[in-house]
């Protein structure tokens, strides 16, 4: 049998030497062999077909992608402005959709004739991580670990991280209450959030209703001293991303209902359900801009 060189087949077929290489490592030419250090082709041997790189298909894995080639104006792009500035919003955060959008696309701050504070700036970026930390370990189950992680994230360089009494990614220390209702005890939180998620884990296929109820369940355990709307909102996403279930934004328009929604879970559904399905829709239109497919 004629043998060529790595050389000679390179030339051939019109591509670099290390490719020819790595073909024959990989062992996708028939026949190569290798002599000491040199690889022997043989001469009539056909040049391996090109693998096909699998396209991202769901939400998650274009989020994925999308993140790890730092893509700008994508979908990626979309949701940590939107999700960030929206969810800070409900909580009191004075940046405008203009500023959070200046801070994710440029890193730095553009403020001009204007006090701004400096928690809603920290707060801001801790949020951006937080997303990147959800799409990162979305289809992973969801644990306390996790939880405390997201608030120790979102929380940390905080006004609040420096006060002795406040436990940056542990649960309180203190009582409080959200929107005047009572919550569950300091005392009362381990054990609570470990059922919770045991009986949320134990369920065999996790609809959206029950993503909405754990959420539901988890504001109002209220077990970490501030930050538990964000965090509860953010395991939505989480848990959306990794069933492709579409995820949703409650914007400004939409919280008032969104609280009453949670007030009132336990007598009415519907309300809530509501509130999520609308900003859902609102979703679904960012998608079919951006031409990615969901699970209607």
């Amino acid at each position: 049998m004629k043998y060529r060189s790595v050389a000679e087949m390179a030339e051939l077929w019109g591509i670099s030497e290390r490719t020819v290489r790595n073909y024959c490592a990989e062992r996708r030419i028939e026949g190569a062999v290798l002599i000491g250090k040199t690889w022997k082709i043989p001469a009539d041997a056909k040049r391996p077909e090109r693998r096909k790189l699998k396209r991202p298909e769901t939400l998650l894995e274009i989020l994925r992608e999308q993140k790890s080639s730092n893509q700008h104006g994508g979908i990626y792009h979309k949701l940590q402005i939107e999700l960030t500035y929206n969810s800070n919003h409900i909580e009191g955060s004075k940046l405008t959709h203009d500023q959070t959008r200046y801070i994710f696309e440029t890193n730095t701050l553009g403020f001009e004739n204007e006090a701004v504070n400096v928690d809603d700036v920290v707060e801001t970026v801790n949020h951006f991580r937080c997303i990147d930390y959800v799409i990162e370990n979305a289809e992973k189950p969801l644990t306390e670990a996790f939880i405390k992680e997201l608030h120790k994230m979102l929380k940390t360089g905080t006004s609040d991280s420096r006060k002795d009494w406040f436990a940056v990614g542990k649960y309180k220390k203190f009582a409080n209450e959200v929107g005047g209702e009572m919550t569950a005890a300091p005392d009362e939180v381990p054990a609570q959030m470990k059922k919770l998620i045991s009986q949320y884990n134990d369920l065999k296929e996790i609809t959206l209703e029950d993503i909405i109820d754990f959420h539901y369940q988890f504001e109002s355990i209220h077990s970490f001293q501030d930050g538990n709307g964000r965090v509860g909102r953010l395991i939505m996403l989480k848990e959306c991303l990794s069933r492709d279930i579409v995820p949703f934004i409650i914007s400004d328009d939409l919280k008032m209902f969104y609280y009453r929604g949670l007030k009132n879970w336990e007598q009415e559904r519907g309300w809530l359900t509501d509130t999520v399905l609308t900003a859902q829709d609102r979703f679904k239109a960012y998608l079919d801009y951006f031409q990615i497919r969901y699970q209607e």
